[in-house]
């Protein structure tokens, strides 16, 4: 008798961005005329450049001969890329073996499926607020309880909460979990870590032979030289942390879907011994994914040259202007804001303690601009909302000048 995974049924009702879209299309029904104005999702806007746009090309025209076509290429990517992002990597001091590099269709398949190589009873704990496939993977894998929709969390899992007076980076598990889930910079906070607050996770995971998985998706955004980009700037974190990373928001592949996960050979855990877990990852991989498009590959190995690094901090340097605008026009208005200095997202706490989502209808209704709240990221993150530097200049301005005129507080 076949039966669906009951494990789906937990998932609590409306992924937050098709609620967000359902609310928007009721408003739209009726009033058919009205201009949205999206902060909300952070999806790339800006095209291509140049020099990613060439490397694409000659991905596909490579396909065109026979003497340089290519069919399956390596489970975890192609060798040019890999080296490259090994170059990348040193350019934080930081040394991995181009087998360490996993080369994948995005940071956020790899954000789910890494889950899946331990132990379904594994206690899993989680910064709160944060992305939201952090917690339904683990659900999807049986790992929580039911969602307790007073509490806005699920049972069994460990949240750690990111508020204002930590700083929006949380405090060590009280006790014993097996894989941490930390994002810098944070989505949905902006806050960054520093590397002093990344060595008690470290050191944490270490001594209780715990797995980090660290979100780097948005490390590009990080201008302070004294905020680390990756996990391993940290003493120890080769031990005990795999670091995910994407081309979605530096080199605007959401769509086009690159990125990667490193697993070094050096990862420890309970009856794990060093190498394990990259081979396990291998075998997960080639058992259930050919690898990433090689045409995109190409685009990839463009986006990590000299040039086109240059144009992809020429295109964060555009979206952390935008993030500039939206922090000045808030400030303006006397709210109180977080982020947007190094990470493209603002987080704003709601005025009047309005609840996340009365103030994303109020946004919507008074200024018809769409945001993102902050409930949807977990249970801190309600009383705050999140606004995206995703979007083109232009748009950025009408938007805040419709909050500024328009936004009753």
């Amino acid at each position: 008798m076949a039966r669906l995974n009951s494990n789906y049924k937990k998932l609590a009702a409306g992924y937050l961005f098709p609620e967000i879209t359902r609310r928007v299309q009721n408003y739209l029904k009726d009033n058919p005329d009205t201009q949205i104005m999206k902060l909300g999702i952070g999806n790339t806007t800006e095209p291509l450049t140049p020099t990613i746009i060439q490397g694409l090309h000659q991905g596909v025209d490579k396909l065109a001969s026979i003497d340089s076509y290519t069919g399956y290429g390596e489970y975890h990517g192609e060798l040019p890329i890999r080296t490259a992002l090994q170059n990348m990597y040193r350019t934080y001091n930081v040394n991995l073996d181009p087998e360490e590099f996993f080369v994948s269709d995005g940071a956020k398949p790899d954000s789910a499926n890494l889950q899946s190589i331990f132990y379904t009873d594994s206690i899993v704990a989680v910064q709160d607020p944060a992305y939201p496939v952090y917690v339904d993977s683990n659900v999807i894998a049986g790992r929580s309880g039911t969602f307790n929709t007073e509490k806005g969390l699920y049972e069994g899992f460990i949240y750690m909460p990111c508020t204002e007076s930590n700083g929006f980076f949380p405090e060590l598990p009280s006790q014993k979990v097996d894989l941490i889930y930390l994002c810098s910079p944070n989505n949905p906070t902006g806050a960054v870590a520093t590397k002093e607050q990344l060595k008690l996770f470290v050191d944490y995971a270490l001594e209780n032979q715990a797995i980090i998985f660290f979100d780097a998706a948005y490390s590009a955004f990080i201008h302070d030289p004294s905020l680390p980009r990756s996990i391993y700037e940290v003493e120890g974190a080769k031990k005990c942390a795999i670091e995910i990373n994407s081309f979605s928001k530096v080199a605007g592949f959401t769509g086009v879907r690159l990125g990667w996960a490193v697993v070094p050979f050096e990862l420890k855990g309970e009856n794990i011994q060093p190498g394990d877990v990259n081979k396990t990852w291998m075998r997960r991989q080639s058992t259930f994914f050919n690898g990433p498009s090689n045409i995109v590959q190409a685009g990839g190995v463009a986006a990590l040259s000299d040039q086109g690094q240059k144009e992809c901090n020429d295109l964060v340097t555009f979206y952390m202007n935008n993030a500039k605008l939206i922090r000045k026009g808030l400030d303006q208005m006397g709210l109180t804001i977080y982020g947007g200095d190094n990470a493209p997202y603002v987080w704003l706490k709601t005025p009047n303690e309005m609840t996340s989502w009365e103030f994303f209808d109020k946004l919507l209704i008074e200024t018809h601009v769409v945001g993102t709240p902050g409930s949807g990221f977990g249970p801190s993150g309600e009383g705050f909302f999140r606004l995206s530097a995703f979007g083109h200049a232009d748009d950025i301005v009408k938007a805040i000048q419709s909050i500024q005129e328009n936004l009753r507080i």
